[in-house]
């Protein structure tokens, strides 16, 4: 497979970053994509020098010879493009959530199993060197038993009442939206670097808009603009803006993570913590080329992302020398670094991306901590 033939469907605000992160792998070329209007679909092509526009997913898949589609689409979206995709032998990457039900994801990874091919879901927040060097921290022993874990997803695209987005439609995005939307990154990171599963969970979510105020023209997600007001129209919300949630693991230790999109100032701030038996790890999504190690008996430590000072399975997603830093766009490139090389059969018996089946461990996790909120109680995972 000389060059790998790529599809993407949905160019709002990740579509595009996808392809950003596509063309800096060699052997690879997105020769088209799709997107829900004939206007913007053709502009988007022109602006991304994309060589065909399509308006319907099914059409492009039909007359296009793909390898693989990424699937950047609004939530609802992604089962019935992806269940297409799969059953005409394409690779699929597909954006979280995998599904909005549980039995559609597990639908997915049955299909993806049976037909032999390669499935990927962009959890990307785990491809900063410093995560992974996280998890090796782990591996290797140094961190030592978990304790306790303390997480936390902030954003502010979502702080007025007037902020508005198709994700606060739970007919497109589903019956979670905080949790849902930037939760599962952060839940999928924390059992990603401990090792360690999520067994019971207790959330509590809140609605800080009850109305919001949706825009009656087009707005793209982190645009920032502002619109007149008679050009908006009143609309309840029925997803959560922040939530809490208590974690009990496996090992019979604890945690909490607390998400929010109505943080002023917090722009998109992943934060974890992991308190081990021999130090304690923490590390900020702003500033992702530090790690905070913490110790009790001698002075604390900060190690900047340096491939000399990695372990090698770490040092594999750095590709500059310590000093030149690496960001955002670099962890979805080395996400379809991995993805793409089992695509052309250098497949690991166990993939390091996060597959279909972390995308359902995921979803059902989100299941589960909305049934504990609606319920005020414990929940078993």
């Amino acid at each position: 497979m000389d060059t790998i033939k790529v599809g993407v469907v949905g160019l709002g605000f990740i579509g595009p970053a996808h392809i950003e992160a596509l063309r800096r792998i060699p052997g690879i070329e997105v020769t088209a994509i799709s997107h829900h209007t004939r206007e913007k679909a053709e502009a988007k092509a022109a602006q991304l020098r994309i060589p065909r526009a399509y308006t319907d997913f099914y059409e492009m898949i039909d007359q296009e010879s793909l390898d693989a589609v990424h699937i950047c689409t609004p939530n609802h979206l992604h089962y019935p493009m992806a269940k297409a995709a799969l059953e005409k032998g394409i690779h699929v990457i597909c954006e979280k959530p995998l599904a909005v039900k549980l039995e559609e994801a597990q639908e997915l990874v049955e299909l993806a199993a049976k037909k032999g091919l390669v499935n990927a879901v962009h959890f990307n927040i785990r491809y900063y060197p410093m995560v992974r060097q996280m998890k090796m921290l782990r591996e290797k022993g140094d961190l030592g038993e978990v304790f306790s874990v303390l997480g936390s997803y902030l954003q502010d695209w979502l702080f007025y009442a007037t902020d508005y987005n198709w994700r606060l439609e739970p007919e497109q995005s589903g019956d979670s939206r905080a949790i849902a939307d930037i939760g599962s990154h952060l839940i999928d990171l924390l059992e990603y670097v401990t090792g360690r599963k999520v067994t019971q969970v207790m959330a509590d979510f809140n609605t800080v808009h009850q109305t919001r105020k949706k825009p009656l023209k087009p707005v793209e997600t982190y645009s920032g603009k502002m619109l007149q007001p008679e050009d908006y129209a009143d609309v309840p919300i029925r997803t959560e803006d922040h939530a809490t949630v208590l974690l009990r693991f496996d090992n019979g230790n604890k945690g909490s993570v607390t998400v929010s999109q109505v943080a002023a100032g917090r722009k998109n701030r992943l934060s974890l913590e992991i308190a081990g038996s021999k130090q304690t790890l923490s590390w900020c999504s702003e500033t992702p080329n530090e790690l905070w190690i913490g110790h009790r008996d001698e002075p604390n430590q900060v190690l900047l992302r340096d491939p000399a000072l990695f372990y090698p399975e770490a040092a594999a997603l750095v590709a500059y020398p310590g000093g030149h830093n690496e960001g955002f766009p670099d962890t979805s490139k080395q996400l379809f670094r991995e993805v793409y090389a089992a695509i052309r059969g250098d497949q690991r018996e166990a993939p390091l991306y996060p597959t279909f089946a972390d995308g359902y461990r995921e979803l059902l996790l989100c299941e589960r901590i909305v049934e504990s909120n609606h319920k005020s109680s414990w929940v078993s995972v």
